[in-house]
């Protein structure tokens, strides 16, 4: 089996979640049977069990505070639309036996899930079309009852350790970019409201991470961007006080608690890397964590004041680790083999600098073949963290360059803001700008350049290859918005949203700003070999628009192939997966030759 190959089908495992008041029973999320599913974990015996096993795969999963109970979303064939289900945390006798967890609750796409410590308590967060956003307040042996509803996005954040509050993040303003905050009782009463605002205009967002662990205590630690970044301040639901740890940290801060309340566990993202640190409240001091250089993709920290935390880098594959030195989870199975290291650009924009990634084959030298590859979100980034695709080109041959333009997060709030209105089009300018320096540099050979991306950097790559035609020799997008009006109004409803916050309106009321998004409004300038694989089932980038940009491609007798499968918005079947790395390095190999 060739290196790409195994990187793929190499063991991998999340980041394990345990129960708050049963801290040796965890969930956790494995490839080990070759198709992504739930594990749960008794980490005091140290037996583990498959939860889930469903033909495209399983992620969506929540372990209830107890450890009793394990919830999971099924959906079908990965159309994200579907009903919450839970199985006791040791198993049950017969297989296929799970319980709807939510009865009365139809089905509908998730808007999040906050589970009491009482065993028997749970606040649903759904989405349709009809009703816009709803949470319900759901007890066993009792009708679930509505205690919110708005046409905007909104979502379930988090309960209260006493289980009498819930917070919850809404988008009545109107701007799915940045979320209002509001704390309720259950009975759907309001306790507090936060909505941040920069001169009374500009909307600035707020999440929530999480209350306090502790009984009686009201206080609410929350994200926010006050100072054009995200930081961490706890607020008293109860008495309004906010107060602001100022971390002084320079890139993008979160935070969650240990487990008694007494420290925060603060992870800092910043220029594609992360660091962790315990902010003490006692003397408000700030000490860092010993992790490698890289990237953390997600930490928790243990009663006994241990963290535990998924690590990697570009050329280091994923590990659970812990401060205490030790591997906390190191599935059986092969094991990916290493890739090489990334090397930081910045790049003179039209709107700032702009950093890039670059990885290149060991001892290789220019001009290469090159792959740009575009990261999805757009609200998202490419970081120094192992990626089992961008691996597999620079293995054949490829230098593969990764750009964080205007849009991406972990670059200030303004940087993340900048796409509005000119959706696309800013971004490109930024690809653009990176592309001339690979080019001039000599690490770029400009007749074999290939643009690619999933999801949002599928949409970036349809639109770059009619709108920057002369710049890309081949193009390969994956589960991309290709006609926009089309994708607007056949995805869900938490996507209208955000598309109508990005563009200023719907397809109706602001035309002329969908059509200079799309990418249907420049196929025929497209001149590039056109990829695209796409899931029969996505909700989030559907069908029916993707075939209207094929049409047009088939009808002028442009060259493209489609690949679509039976499966959303990617696919959690290893198999799959390889399967379609390998058609897309077959067609970039076919149109551009040989490369190594």
């Amino acid at each position: 089996m060739v290196a790409w190959e195994m990187r793929f089908r190499a063991a991998r495992v999340s980041l394990p979640d345990w129960a708050e008041d049963a801290p040796n029973r965890a969930l956790f999320v494995s490839n080990a049977t070759g198709t992504y599913e739930l594990y749960a974990w008794d980490r005091s015996t140290g037996e583990q069990r498959q939860v889930t096993d469903r033909p495209n795969g399983t992620t969506d999963g929540v372990l209830s505070p107890d450890g009793e109970w394990i919830w999971w979303f099924d959906d079908t064939d990965g159309d994200e639309f579907g009903v919450w289900r839970r199985q006791p945390f040791a198993g049950k006798a017969s297989e296929g036996a799970d319980e709807e967890a939510a009865p009365g609750l139809a089905a509908s796409y998730p808007a999040g899930l906050a589970l009491g410590r009482d065993g028997r308590t749970a606040v649903v967060g759904r989405s349709t079309d009809e009703d816009g956003t709803t949470l319900h307040l759901a007890r066993a042996g009792e009708e679930p009852v509505e205690i919110y509803r708005h046409r905007e996005s909104a979502g379930v954040g988090d309960l209260s350790h006493d289980g009498t509050l819930l917070a919850i993040e809404h988008t009545e303003h109107g701007d799915a970019m940045h979320s209002a905050l509001r704390v309720l009782r259950l009975d759907g009463g309001t306790v507090a409201e936060l909505d941040d605002t920069e001169g009374g205009t500009v909307e600035l967002g707020l999440e929530v991470l999480g209350f306090a662990p502790v009984e009686g205590d009201t206080r609410l630690l929350i994200g926010h961007q006050r100072r054009g970044r995200w930081e961490p301040l706890v607020w008293d639901v109860a008495t309004g006080e906010e107060t602001d740890l100022a971390l002084e940290l320079p890139g993008d801060v979160a935070a969650e608690w240990y487990p008694d309340g007494s420290a925060l566990l603060v992870s800092h993202s910043f220029e594609a890397r992360s660091e962790l640190f315990r902010y003490t409240f006692a003397d408000r001091t700030l000490t860092e964590l010993s992790t490698p250089p890289g990237t953390v993709s997600g930490a928790t920290a243990r009663p006994d004041g241990s963290v535990e935390y998924l690590w990697s880098s570009a050329a280091e594959p994923p590990a659970v680790r812990s401060t205490t030195g030790r591997v906390v989870l190191d599935p059986p199975g092969m094991k990916a083999p290493a890739s090489v290291p990334v090397e930081d650009v910045w790049v003179e924009g039209p709107g700032g600098r702009v950093h890039a990634l670059v990885q290149k084959p060991a001892g290789a030298s220019g001009p290469l073949p090159t792959v740009f590859d575009i990261h999805g979100g757009p609200t998202w980034h490419d970081s120094d963290a192992f990626a089992a695709a961008p691996a597999a080109w620079v293995d054949h041959g490829y230098a593969v360059v990764r750009v964080n333009y205007r849009g991406s997060t972990g670059y200030g709030r303004e940087w993340t803001d900048a796409l509005r209105h000119r959706v696309g089009l800013i971004e490109l300018e930024d690809i653009a700008a990176v592309r001339e320096w690979a080019v001039s540099s000599g690490l770029a050979d400009p007749s074999r350049m290939v643009l690619t991306g999933g999801s949002w950097g599928g949409y970036l790559t349809l639109l770059g290859l009619g709108v920057q035609p002369e710049l890309w020799t081949v193009g390969i997008a994956a589960v991309p918005v290709a006609d926009y009006v089309t994708a607007y109004h056949d995805e869900m409803e938490a996507l209208k949203a955000m598309d109508r916050t990005l563009l200023g309106g719907t397809p109706e009321e602001v035309p002329e700003r969908f059509e200079a998004s799309s990418p249907l409004t420049y196929v025929d300038a497209v001149k590039a070999p056109v990829y695209i694989s796409a899931g029969v089932n996505d909700p989030r980038c559907p069908i029916r628009q993707i075939e209207n940009y094929v049409d047009r491609l088939a009808a002028r007798g442009a060259v493209h192939e489609v690949y679509r499968y039976d499966a959303g918005h990617g696919s959690l079947v290893v198999d799959e997966r390889i399967k379609q790395v390998r058609l897309e390095l077959e067609f970039a190999e076919r149109h551009l030759g040989a490369t190594v």
